[in-house]
């Protein structure tokens, strides 16, 4: 095992410094390439899933609002707030990842409808079978479902 490679299992943020000088010195024949590389894809897998984590909240807190909305209040209504702008900021810096917005809405709103289940204990059947929100009112910072 080269020494880079030693370094990166043993002191990742050391490793990770040494690949940062060996680009600016366009080293590139000195780079641990395989590690970078894996590096490289979780970066961008840690921003998908930014986006999925600040989805499901966002979902989750719209099925509370709109099922058990005699417990509505502020705090729900700061988390929707906050995801909204957090989803706006990744997908921002990321607009790759607006090609994929529809899956994830799909995919993300099965986990915020399990969790509704759980902290509203209401049944599963309460909450409809696909997302009741258009992709416009999930990003519309003044929509709150009735």
């Amino acid at each position: 095992m080269s020494s880079l490679a030693t370094l990166y299992e043993t002191d990742f943020y050391a490793w990770a410094l040494e690949m940062a000088q060996l680009i600016k010195a366009k080293q590139f024949d000195k780079i641990d390439v395989e590690h970078l590389a894996e590096e490289v894809e979780s970066m961008g897998a840690s921003e998908r899933n930014a986006l999925e984590s600040r989805l499901i909240e966002l979902m989750l807190h719209l099925l509370k609002w709109q099922f058990q909305p005699e417990r509505k209040g502020s705090s729900w209504q700061k988390s929707i707030g906050k995801q909204r702008i957090g989803i706006d900021k990744i997908l921002k810096q990321n607009p790759s990842l607006k090609y994929q917005y529809q899956q994830r809405v799909d995919d993300c709103y099965a986990y915020a409808k399990r969790y509704a289940t759980v902290e509203t204990k209401l049944p599963i059947s309460t909450f409809p079978e696909s997302c009741p929100y258009t992709i416009e009112q999930l990003f519309d910072f003044e929509f709150l479902p009735s």
